[in-house]
């Protein structure tokens, strides 16, 4: 009869990488609680960076969005009320994906709509959709040119600020 031994496995575990992994997972939560608690700012403002670098506002003009019970979305001037554009159901995914993500905002903070979003159109050409209500914008121009485009379409065509 043969006798064989096996060999024992060994598994080694070393503790210097799993210390590192469990170090950066709670770093980011702690960073993460901080940001959502307020301790830590969630974006720099825009506006403040590029009055410090001497860009100025070269067109302004207040939003209001409605989504309409057929689907679609209405874009109306929030000084005058007139209707800027419609935008049905397929159609808009942009502006759709871009105002819910500054509603979802105001939803947090238990804000409504009574104030309208601001579009700004830089000196430089690049576009910021704002929300006074909570400070937050979008930087609608890092999008890439059609994005920019939809956006640009709800400016005055004038150059004057609306």
């Amino acid at each position: 009869m043969i006798v064989r031994e096996y060999e024992k496995d060994e598994i080694t575990v070393h503790r210097a990488p799993l210390l590192l992994m469990g170090g950066l997972i709670a770093a980011s939560l702690v960073l993460t609680a901080s940001v959502t608690m307020g301790f830590l700012p969630k974006q720099s403002v825009p506006a403040e960076a590029r009055a410090a670098a001497g860009i100025d506002v070269a067109q302004k003009r207040s939003l209001r969005f409605f989504d309409e019970a057929d689907g679609s979305v209405r874009i109306e001037d929030g000084a005058s009320g007139e209707v800027l554009a419609r935008h049905g159901v397929g159609a808009g995914g942009f502006i759709r994906a871009t105002v819910r993500s500054l509603v979802h905002q105001r939803r947090i903070r238990g804000l409504g709509p009574e104030v309208a979003f601001t579009l700004t159109r830089w000196e430089n050409d690049t576009l910021t959709l704002s929300d006074p209500a909570t400070g937050r914008s979008l930087e609608v121009s890092a999008f890439g040119p059609d994005n920019r485009a939809v956006y640009q379409e709800l400016l005055p065509v004038s150059g004057g600020a609306h």
